[in-house]
């Protein structure tokens, strides 16, 4: 029998997909493939229509495809669980909408005047070929080992919560439903993905938002009916998991920055939570993830490829305020139905929830055992369709880092045609490397840790590169493409060293010896560890660039604040008014409003 995960519970009992909730299934995927097939069928056979929908993406596709692209098998899975173990912690990831604002204000205007297809694109312009072989490559890396792979799991962690029973005997190997589910997801994303492109995955993003933020918001206020109320679940939960500001501070130290050391019964240094701190230390929140969240949100191609399908400058910043204001939901859509869980659990109020409990599946658990059939089948679909969707946006970024950043730049005199056909067969190749993967994905401790800090390890020096090349003309290629190679070599070694670990291999099944260096690495906090990355490749960025010639400027004009001409000021203050400024006033308004409200 093929591995199950540990993360996952038991085979659930109780009630499975009715006749109904089939139905309902099969209608709203009959509607994304009309959608999908009126895409391809007005779609055309060149690089800008694959890539990008020709450059022809509306604001709210734009911020509709966004949102949908980061809520998927991380989010929905990952979230709730994380929600029904820790509370609202990971609600510092979600809150960082404001994130999306910098892409608005910040970034848009200097991709829109560039014009490029890719990220590796816009740093070649400001740096060298050299550094966009790098980050395509790196890039592409990241997207394997953490979107395609994490995506792959949560489907088949659905799958596994919902069907249980599902499960084929092929030559006397028994396949159960976790990797039917994950295989299923791949296919039908995959088909749909490489044959209408970016268009198709953009307006399928737009349906699949309306229904899982309906479908959700159902499922939270079906939750609170069941419990009782939000007051109910406030006195279940307790102040710690509805308290916002608690990771911000080690457990013991009142916002000081002593060391918290545990010792054992003969008085030995045991765990010393400054550096081995396992949760979400304050520092590490208050440097590491936004670090993360801007390179994600400004940089990555991933997220920022529908704004690049953006006509002009300002749709590309409504778009993207859009995205920001749809950011907000995650926390009651995702969070909240987690504590909720977690509270119908510990009172008891559905015993089958109690009886098939893990974190880890919250949210399916709770669309199995809440929800009446039908509407059960509609937020079963929702759900599928946003790991799909998720999916098929880190599909659609891989085709287009490979093709356009390496295949075109090693035959350039490849055909449109060509082009895009190399671009499908890429997605297949990363979609296998990704399933051989999983079993390190399955080792983790959560899901949303795991992903969390494969970015941590490998972020750190794109946001270097990106931010400090955009606002400091000085810095050049030299600076750039060592920052990045150094920093990436440092976080691929931290992943090397945690891997063994992770998967339990033979002879690391207790990790590495104790006070041994391997062990200090391995057990420096993850956030500490990225933050020490960040500050390496700024420092090394620095250092390089000054100690070689400064950049020629002209050749670099529009891409950085210090070269940024008269003319592209005019265009850029002309393309915004005042409900873009209001919007964004309002966006950051909730967010303060959450800090505030969420302090236990």
């Amino acid at each position: 029998m093929l591995p199950h995960s540990p993360m996952l519970a038991a085979a659930s009992t109780g009630p499975t997909l009715t006749g109904l909730d089939w139905l309902a299934i099969v209608f709203y995927f009959s509607i994304l493939f009309c959608v999908a097939w009126w895409v391809v069928s007005r779609a055309k056979d060149t690089a800008a229509d694959y890539f990008l929908a020709g450059r022809n993406l509306s604001w709210w596709v734009i911020g509709a495809s966004i949102f949908a692209s980061n809520i998927g098998s991380e989010h929905i899975v990952g979230l709730a669980g994380s929600g029904a173990k820790d509370g609202v912690a990971m609600a510092h990831y979600e809150l960082h909408a404001w994130c999306l604002l910098v892409l608005a204000w910040v970034f848009v205007p200097f991709y829109a005047r560039s014009m490029v297809f890719t990220m590796p694109e816009f740093l070649e312009r400001r740096f060298s070929t050299s550094s966009r072989y790098v980050l395509s490559i790196v890039s592409l890396i990241t997207f394997i080992v953490s979107k395609i792979a994490v995506g792959i799991f949560a489907g088949g962690v659905v799958f596994s919560t919902l069907l249980p029973e599902i499960h084929i005997n092929l030559g006397g190997v028994e396949i159960n439903s976790f990797w039917i589910g994950s295989v299923a997801v791949i296919v039908l994303t995959g088909l749909y993905t490489a044959l209408g492109g970016m268009r198709a995955v953009a307006y399928n993003d737009a349906v699949q938002v309306v229904v899982l933020i309906c479908g959700s918001a159902l499922l939270t206020v079906y939750g609170l009916i069941k419990l009782g109320g939000w007051t109910q679940l406030r006195e279940i939960c307790g102040s710690d998991m509805f308290n916002l500001w608690k990771p911000l501070t080690p457990p013991g130290v009142l916002a000081t920055w002593a060391p918290v050391m545990e010792r054992n019964a003969d008085g030995q240094l045991v765990k010393q939570a400054w550096y081995f701190n396992q949760h979400y230390p304050w520092l590490g929140m208050a440097i590491c993830a936004p670090v993360i969240g801007l390179w994600y949100w400004c940089t990555d191609q991933y997220i920022v490829q529908r704004a690049l399908g953006a006509p002009n400058e300002a749709v590309a910043r409504r778009g993207s305020i859009f995205a920001a204001f749809l950011k907000l939901f995650p926390v009651y859509l995702f969070i909240i139905p987690g504590l909720i869980c977690f509270a119908l659990v510990k009172s008891n109020k559905v015993p089958e929830l109690a009886a098939n409990f893990d974190s880890q599946n919250a949210f399916p658990l709770m669309v199995k055992h809440l929800l009446p059939p039908g509407l059960r089948g509609i937020v079963v679909a929702g759900l599928l369709s946003a790991l799909m969707g998720s999916l098929a946006g880190v599909f659609n970024a891989c085709s287009t880092l490979f093709t356009v950043d390496l295949y075109e730049k090693w035959k350039p005199k490849a055909t449109q045609h060509e082009l895009v056909r190399m671009g499908r067969i890429a997605t297949v190749v990363m979609v296998v490397i990704a399933m051989l993967w999983i079993p390190v994905v399955q080792g983790a401790h959560s899901l949303y840790d795991y992903l969390q800090q494969v970015q941590g390890y490998l972020a750190p020096p794109i946001f270097v590169v990106f931010f400090f090349g955009v606002f400091w003309k000085r810095l050049n290629a030299q600076g750039c493409l060592y920052s990045m190679v150094a920093g990436f070599m440092l976080g691929l070694f931290r992943m090397m060293v945690d891997t063994p670990v992770t998967m339990k291999l033979k002879g690391f099944e207790h990790g590495y010896a104790q006070g041994s260096f391997l062990w200090i690495v391995n057990n420096i906090n993850f956030q500490y560890f990225s933050i020490i990355i960040t500050l390496f490749s700024a420092l090394v960025m620095v250092v390089v660039s000054y100690a070689t010639p400064a950049p020629q400027y002209e050749k670099i004009k529009s891409l950085t604040f210090g070269t940024v001409t008269d003319e592209d000021r005019a265009g850029t203050r002309a393309s915004w008014g005042w409900q873009e400024l209001t919007a964004s006033g309002f966006i950051i308004l909730c967010i303060l409003g959450a800090y505030l409200y969420f302090r236990g």
